[in-house]
Parts: structure tokens; sequence; C-alpha cells
């Protein structure tokens, strides 16, 4: 008998796995003193923390066909369900401004750090210009396209981009969306904005699996095609490099392709570990924090840079800063739960309450 396709926890709980490689990626960086940052065991910790960003870009890309396909076969509209898309990441756009404004009235800074590139800065515009794309195709195999082109000029062309000197005449602020500067940029759009196209691409085959039978059926595809990827770009890493300047760990397509299929083969383990025995109907952390993602984002920034953690800046060992870590990340998840019960009760009774309260004011005006 074949089922159909619920909501896609799996996706929920990596996005939850997404939050606590980001909250690694920070304190550590944020508060290992300086004598251990020299060490092997520091160095790793950057490696698995730096798969964070890449992994909440792509899985943006990844919700974005699944949002858009939903609205297209609710309204019949797929022009209108790009337009809420794109309205999204315009939105997400508009956040990057507003938290940097925040980081400012909060631990100081000049108005220049308003400029500042960080990973919504890139998130949002890529979210746009994917949308427009799956707007404009209008067939499964057409967005596999225009997706796997756009990742693919995206990453390759990173090291061209970087070094193109005449881009050192733009000035700062819109230079740094196209490649680093240091001190202003922590992300920019090559090759960071290919990992949107780039979860895209699974997005639409994951959006054409109408049930349970053909989802289980497609990650096993998945988790083969992600291997061979990955397989693939690590052996091309030992290849002489057609570009003139290239890093491997920042601007190196091989790297690039490296976490893209590591990515994809993490979305299908996290399918298979929600289909496991008794998984269903329970609390599940990892759901909690994946849905809380930029709630968490939003305020664990603040607690691990600002002027809240000055003592613990650049102060801990490095093996303090992993048990600070696991504390910082117990909070995060009861702050995560709180917000979820508030937002359960704001919508089941909040309203109610503030109509009734509402009402009855106006009726004693009326009186």
């Amino acid at each position: 008998m074949t089922t159909g396709v619920g909501r896609r926890t799996y996706l929920d709980v990596l996005r939850g796995v997404a939050v606590l490689v980001m909250i690694e990626a920070h304190v550590i960086d944020s508060w290992t003193r300086v004598a251990d940052r020299g060490s092997q065991a520091f160095g790793w910790s950057l490696i698995v923390g730096g798969f964070g960003a890449p992994l909440f870009l792509f899985l943006a890309g990844v919700a974005l066909p699944l949002s858009a396909g939903s609205k297209a076969r609710r309204t019949g509209d797929p022009r209108a369900a790009a337009r809420a898309v794109q309205k999204r990441g315009l939105e997400i756009f508009a956040l990057a401004f507003l938290f940097r404004l925040q980081a400012m009235l909060l631990s100081g800074g000049s108005l220049y750090t308003l400029l500042k590139v960080d990973i919504l800065n890139i998130m949002g515009p890529a979210i746009v210009a994917t949308a427009f794309l799956w707007g404009l195709a209008s067939s499964t195999r057409g967005r596999l396209v225009a997706f796997g082109a756009a990742t693919a000029a995206i990453a390759f062309s990173t090291p061209i981009v970087r070094a193109f000197g005449w881009l050192a005449w733009l000035p700062d602020p819109i230079e740094g969306y196209i490649r680093p500067i240091p001190g202003l940029t922590n992300f920019s759009t090559f090759p960071w904005a290919a990992f949107v196209p780039a979860g895209a691409v699974a997005g639409v085959l994951i959006d054409r699996a109408r049930t349970s039978e053909d989802e289980a059926r497609l990650y096993v595809r998945l988790a083969a095609g992600a291997v061979g990827l990955a397989s693939a770009a690590y052996a091309a890493s030992f290849l002489p490099t057609p570009y003139a300047r290239s890093d491997f760990w920042t601007s190196s397509p091989a790297f690039f392709f490296m976490r893209a299929g590591i990515m994809t083969f993490a979305i299908a383990v996290a399918y298979w570990w929600e289909r496991r025995p008794g998984a269903g109907g329970r609390w599940s952390a990892m759901q909690v924090l994946g849905q809380t993602s930029l709630f968490i984002y939003w305020i664990h920034v603040e607690m691990v840079y600002g002027l809240l953690s000055t003592p613990l800046h650049s102060a801990l060992t490095l093996r303090q800063a992993w048990g600070a870590l696991a504390v910082f990340c117990l909070f995060m998840l009861l702050c995560a739960d709180l917000k979820v019960r508030v937002a359960h009760w704001w919508g089941s009774y909040g309203w109610a309450v503030a109509i009734r309260g509402h009402s009855a004011g106006k009726a004693q005006k009326q009186a």
C-alpha cells in the first residue's frame, strides 16, 4: 500500500544539526585562548564548524522548491509561488541589516559595521535568484538544469572572480558581496551563494516524491550519487589546478563539490534516521533546534561574541571551551523550546485573549 508524504521532519533534524555545528564554530572561535589555536584539535574543530554555514545555505536551497511547489499546487499559479519565495528572500536580506543594527546598539561599533556581509546578506539574494530560476523553468528537468548550471557557474568561476584586479575599483561594500574583504566580509557570493541552487537540485527531486515509497527509493539514489560526487571531487583535488590562483579551503571547486556531496548524503542519513522504529511522535531536540534555527542564530551570536560574554573571549583552554559549548548548547535548546511553547500559546490563545480584551474595552467605551 502506498502512503503519502507528510511533514519532512528529517529536514528539521538536519537543520538542528546545522544549528549545533554553527554554535560550535562560534563558541570555539570566540572563547578559545590564543595558546590553543595552533593545536591539531583546534584545527579539526574549525573544519567541523566550517560545515555549519554551507549546510544552512544548502538546506535553504532544498526548502525552496518544496515551498514553491507546494504553493504552486495549492494556487495553480507557479509565478505567484515563485514571487512568494522571492519575498521571503528579500525579508531575510532585510533581516541581515536589522541583525547588524542590533549588534551595533548592544555591543557598540561604527555605522560602517552595518555594511558587513554575513550569511544572511548572501542567503537572501541567493534565494531570490534561485526562486526566479524556479519560476522561469516550467518542468522538473528544466529546473534541474537551471539549478545545476547556476551552481557550476558560481563554483567554477570563484577562483577567477576572486583574482579580478578591476574589482578593487569598486566601493568596498559592493566588492565585499563579490569576494572577501578582510574586516568587512564573512561570506561572499563566490562561492557561498552556489550552495542555495545546489540544495535546490536536491529539493526538486524531493518535491517530486509524492509517496513514502517514492521517497525511500529516491534517498537510495541520492545517497549513491552523493558518495560519487564527493569521491570524484576529492580525487580531483589531487590533480593539477587549472587556475592561476586557487586555495583548497576557500575557493576550490573541488572542496565546494566535496561539501555538496557530503551534505546531500547527510540528508539521506537524516531521512533514514527519522525512519527508525519509534522515531515518530516523540519530542526531538534536533527538530526543535531546526524549527527555530533563525531565532537561535539571532540570539546566540551576540551572546558568544558580544559584551555579555566578554570575560570568556579568548580565555578558555580548548577543553574548557568544549565544556562551555556543551552547557551553552543546552541553554540554547531551552531557549528554543521556550520560544516554540510561547509561539504555540500565542497561536492558540494569545490572539483570542487580545481580541477578547479589545472587545471588552470597546464595549466599556460604548457603555
